[in-house]
């Protein structure tokens, strides 16, 4: 999801835009971040590592949105996710990857449910769950991330979803939603 930004106290939604992620656990966050800053053009923001759920829009009201979300995560367990090697959606999309191997069909299935409501995905592609670790840069570059993150592998709980709106500087957190109910303190 590009532009995801930090978050903080926010103000109420002004967008009908909503992106719904799982968040990486903040060592992991830290170290996939220092990877993906290596291939970031130099220009660019470093976007935080995470697997987006849905990208796109309310359908009706935001707020109807929103609850939905949370009720999705109300009525959700936690799941493991198992992240092995790398995979690209080359020639199609210019994307190298981080491969799901456990966690694919709780992340399929939460996308299914996000969109059984008021929500709209919005891409040009299937939803395919996935962690970019580049993303439209020079050939060489991307061959380079495939080859040198090829190995990589880490396990985590996934314990929350995050709901997010684009504000007009990028995605906004507006709640971190734990699984099984509760909302999670943001940051």
């Amino acid at each position: 999801m590009p532009g995801i930004g930090q978050s903080g106290a926010s103000p109420a939604p002004q967008h009908d835009s909503v992106g719904v992620i799982i968040t990486m656990p903040p060592d992991l966050a830290d170290e996939l971040g220092r990877w993906r800053s290596r291939y970031a053009k130099q220009d660019a923001v470093a976007v935080p590592a995470h697997i987006t759920l849905v990208s796109g829009r309310a359908l009706a009201h935001w707020a109807d949105a929103a609850h939905h979300v949370r009720e999705v995560a109300r009525s959700t367990t936690p799941f493991n996710v198992s992240l092995r090697g790398t995979g690209t959606f080359l020639p199609v999309s210019p994307v190298v990857f981080l491969n799901l191997v456990d966690g694919v069909q709780e992340c399929r299935d939460l996308h299914e449910m996000l969109l059984e409501g008021p929500v709209e995905h919005l891409l040009d592609f299937g939803f395919y769950p996935h962690l970019t670790i580049a993303h439209d840069l020079d050939a060489e570059t991307m061959a380079r991330a495939q080859i040198e993150m090829a190995a990589f592998a880490a396990d985590f709980e996934v314990d929350s979803i995050g709901l997010y709106d684009y504000a007009d500087d990028g995605w906004v957190l507006r709640e971190e939603l734990s699984l099984g109910g509760g909302t999670k303190p943001k940051g």
